[in-house]
């Protein structure tokens, strides 16, 4: 699948600064460390348009990037543990909400979890609030590469399991940015959506 031409945007943090686009546009969000900024790197065939860290919490505003020029990508601060303050946790989480529950171009929500772990109470009530407020969303499950193929297999059944009575889950994508897994049906997903 061809390469898409990206460029970073502007990074906000407040809503007062949301570009005024009228790309339809696609967010990615997820706990901190899931692997945000890698998976749009792979999505992109970027090594460094998304700055990756190892350290948690690195994404502290809300990034926008332009996406072949009809498309715009939206990288949310991470949620949970971050080597932040509480009140910076506050301002993330704020900032997060108003976006997801305002912005009007907004087409489909990613919602990044790290196929290593159970499902954590923090992902499920956002998965919840997007149901409530009519958010479309696909679950993508990040870092496939670090577990077998058998326990993948199993994690997605859990998640189609928990979502099956949900209205806007589109799909339970694992995905690895290591080997490209999920990269390709991912894109596909996301041309279909934002058309």
């Amino acid at each position: 699948m061809k390469t898409l031409i990206a460029e970073f945007s502007r990074g906000v943090l407040n809503p007062e600064q949301f570009p005024d686009y009228k790309y339809p546009e696609i967010a990615f969000s997820g706990r901190s460390n899931v692997g945000k900024s890698s998976l749009l790197n792979s999505i992109l065939h970027r090594k460094n348009l998304a700055h990756i860290s190892s350290t948690p919490g690195k994404t502290q505003q809300i990034n926008f990037y332009i996406v072949d020029e009809k498309w715009s990508f939206a990288d949310l601060p991470g949620f949970g543990y971050a080597v932040i303050s509480k009140e910076k946790r506050a301002e993330w989480s704020k900032l997060n909400m108003n976006y997801i529950e305002n912005r009007k171009n907004l087409r489909l929500v990613c919602v990044l979890i790290d196929s290593r772990h159970e499902p954590m109470e923090k992902d499920l009530a956002f998965i919840e609030l997007l149901e409530n407020i009519n958010r479309k969303y696909i679950i993508i499950l990040t870092k496939s590469d670090k577990i077998s193929g058998k326990i993948i297999v199993e994690r997605k059944k859990q998640f189609e399991e928990i979502t099956k009575e949900c209205k806007f889950c589109i799909e339970v994508l694992p995905y690895s940015t290591v080997n490209g897994t999920g990269r390709d049906s991912l894109i596909g997903i996301i041309k279909r959506e934002l058309k």
